[in-house]
C-alpha cells in the first residue's frame, strides 16, 4: 500500500514537472517567435527544443555533480536539493546570470577569422546545443560527472570545423590550439588541486574536530566505566565491614554528600575514601573539554567557510550585476559576513552543551553544508547557465537581425526558460551523478561533504584569479576524492569510465555535432 502510494506521488510530480517544462517553453516560443519578427520560425522552435534540451541535460548532469555531496553525505534528500536548486539556480540565472553573453570569443575556435554566412553560424550553434545535449545525456544516464563547458565547446567545434571543410576554409588556422592545450591540462589539473585543498581541508577538520571528539567520547566513556565499577567495588567493601564500621562509614559518607555538590567545597574537608574516590573521577572528567572543538574549531571552520562562499557570489557570482563595490568594499562586506556567521555559529554551538557530541558537530556541518550548496546554487545558475543559453542568445540574435555580433542580449524570460529546464532536468536524470559523486566515489557525511564543496569553492576562487584553466565538475571529483584519501575509501576503480569520460567529451560531441550540421544543412 505505502509503496503503491510512493509511486503514485512519484508519478505525480514527474507529471507536475514536465507540465511546468512544456507550458514555459510553450510561452517562450510563443513570445520569441514575435521577438524574431517571425524570421525563420521554424528554425526558431527547433533552435528553442535545441536550448531547451541542452539545459535539461546540464541540470541532469552539472548541477547533479555540484548537489552530489550534500545528498551522499544525508544533509540533504533529493527532493530538499531540487528545491534549493529551483530557488538558487533560477534566482542566479535570472539575477545575475549577465547582460550580454559573449558566445563567439569565448570558444577555442576563432568564428572572427572567417567570413560567416548568417545562417551558417546558426546551423554551428544549433549543431552544438544538440550535440552536447546528446552527450550529457549519454553521460548522465552512465552516472559520468563530465564538464558542460568542455561539451559545448566541442560542438562547436566539431560542426565549425564542418562547416570550414565543406566551404574550402583553412580547418587547422580556425582552432585557436592554446586554448584546446589548456582544455586537455585542465584534466589533470582540476582534480588534482581539488583532490589537494579538500585532503589539507578535511584531515585538519578530522584531527582537530572528528578525531578530538571521539578521543573526548571515549574517555568520558572509559571514565564512567571505571566510575561504575569502582562504585560496584565500594558497594563489596561496605557489605563487608561490621555494624559498628558501617555506622561510622556512613556518617562520614553523609557527611561527605552534604557538601559534595557545594560549588566552592574543599576536597579536603572529604572524610569518606568512596567520595575521595569519586572526586578523582569527577576530576578527570573535567579536565576532558569535550566540546572544546565544537566551540572553537567549528566556528572558526564556518567562518571561513562563509567568507569563501561569500566571495565567490561577489567576484564571480554577482560580477555581471557590475554593482561597482571596489575591492576594499568587497573585502569589507566579506570580513563582516566571517564575523557574523562566527558569532553566530558560536552562540548556536553554545546552544547544543548538554546534547550528543557528535550529534551536535555533524548538525553543525550540516548547516554549514546547506549555506555551501546554496552559493554553489547562485554562483552556477549566474555563470555555467551560459552554456545553454549564449549559443542560443546568438542564435535569437542572428534570427531576430539576420547579422552577427559579437555579444548578445539575454532576454530573462530566456533565462527564467532555461533555468527551469535546469532544474527539471536535475529531477528527471540527475540521480545516477548525484549517487556517483555522493556515494560511489567516496563514503560522505555533513564534515566530508562540507569539506569537499568548500575545497572546490576555494579551488575554482583561486583558479579564476590566477587564470589557470580549470572545470568545476571535475575539481569536485577530485574534492570527493580527496575526502577518500583521508578516510581511505577512495574508489579509485571508478575514476576509469569518469577519466575516460573527460577525455572523450570534447572528440565526442565534436563527432556529434558534425552529423547534427550535416542533417540540418540537408534539410534546410
Amino acid at each position: 500500500m505505502a509503496q503503491t502510494q510512493s509511486s503514485a506521488n512519484l508519478k505525480l510530480i514527474n507529471t507536475v514537472f514536465a507540465a511546468m517544462l512544456v507550458s514555459m517553453v510553450g510561452y517562450f516560443i510563443y513570445w520569441g517567435l514575435g521577438y524574431t519578427h517571425y524570421n525563420h520560425s521554424g528554425l526558431f522552435i527547433l533552435a528553442t527544443f535545441f536550448g531547451v534540451f541542452m539545459a535539461f541535460n546540464v541540470g541532469g548532469n552539472d548541477i547533479a555533480n555540484s548537489f552530489g555531496t550534500s545528498v551522499g553525505s544525508g544533509t540533504l534528500t533529493i527532493p530538499q536539493a531540487l528545491l534549493i536548486a529551483a530557488v538558487f539556480e533560477v534566482s542566479g540565472a535570472v539575477i545575475a546570470g549577465g547582460e550580454v553573453t559573449d558566445t563567439i570569443r569565448k570558444g577555442i575556435v576563432d568564428l572572427n577569422g572567417m567570413h560567416l554566412d548568417p545562417m551558417q553560424f546558426v546551423f554551428i550553434m544549433m549543431s552544438a546545443l544538440l550535440a552536447a545535449a546528446l552527450w550529457l545525456l549519454f553521460a548522465s544516464h552512465k552516472g559520468l560527472p563530465v564538464s558542460t563547458t568542455h561539451a559545448i565547446i566541442g560542438g562547436i567545434v566539431g560542426s565549425a570545423l564542418c562547416m570550414a571543410t565543406l566551404n574550402g576554409v583553412d580547418s587547422v588556422a580556425l582552432i585557436q590550439w592554446d586554448k584546446l592545450g589548456e582544455i586537455a591540462l585542465s584534466w589533470i589539473l582540476s582534480p588534482v588541486l581539488g583532490g589537494i585543498v579538500s585532503y589539507l581541508l578535511f584531515s585538519r577538520i578530522k584531527k582537530n574536530v572528528l578525531d578530538y571528539n571521539s578521543w573526548a567520547g571515549n574517555t568520558l566513556k572509559g571514565i564512567k566505566l571505571e566510575k561504575k565499577a569502582y562504585k560496584e567495588e565500594h558497594r563489596l567493601f561496605f557489605e563487608a565491614l561490621s555494624e559498628s564500621e558501617k555506622v561510622e562509614y556512613a556518617t562520614k559518607m553523609a557527611h561527605d554528600a552534604q557538601i559534595y555538590d557545594e560549588p566552592d567545597f574543599d576536597p579536603e574537608e572529604l572524610q569518606s575514601e568512596y567520595y575521595r574516590g569519586l572526586y578523582r573521577f569527577d576530576s578527570r572528567k573535567g579536565e576532558v573539554d569535550s566540546y572544546k572543538a565544537l566551540h572553537s574549531w567549528v566556528p572558526f571552520i564556518a567562518s571561513v567557510g562563509g567568507m569563501m562562499i561569500a566571495a565567490m557570489l561577489i567576484f564571480k557570482g554577482l560580477k555581471n550585476l557590475h554593482l561597482g563595490m571596489s575591492n576594499v568594499n568587497s573585502f569589507l562586506t566579506i570580513f563582516m559576513i566571517g564575523a557574523a556567521i562566527w558569532m553566530g555559529t558560536f552562540v548556536f554551538a553554545k546552544s547544543l552543551k548538554r546534547k550528543d557530541l557528535d550529534k551536535s558537530t555533524f548538525q553543525m556541518f550540516s548547516w554549514m553544508q546547506v549555506f555551501t550548496a546554496c552559493g554553489f546554487a547562485f554562483s552556477h545558475g549566474a555563470n555555467d547557465i551560459a552554456n545553454a543559453i549564449g549559443p542560443f542568445a546568438a542564435i535569437m540574435d542572428v534570427l531576430r537581425t539576420n547579422s552577427i555580433t559579437a555579444q548578445n542580449a539575454v532576454p530573462p524570460i530566456a533565462m527564467l526558460t532555461f533555468g527551469i529546464a535546469l532544474i527539471v532536468g536535475l529531477w528527471f536524470v540527475g540521480k545516477e551523478v548525484i549517487k556517483t559523486v555522493g556515494t560511489s566515489l567516496a563514503e560522505m557525511h555533513p564534515a566530508s561533504g562540507f569539506s569537499a564543496e568548500l575545497s572546490a569553492a576555494a579551488v575554482v576562487m583561486a583558479a579564476s584569479f590566477m587564470g589557470l584553466p580549470v572545470s568545476s565538475t571535475h575539481i569536485l571529483v577530485g574534492a570527493v576524492l580527496g575526502i577518500g584519501l583521508v578516510n581511505r575509501n577512495a574508489n579509485w576503480k571508478l575514476m576509469k569510465p569518469i577519466g575516460l569520460a573527460w577525455v572523450i567529451t570534447l572528440p565526442a560531441a565534436a563527432v556529434l555535432s558534425v552529423v547534427s550540421y550535416l542533417v540540418l544543412q540537408a534539410v534546410f
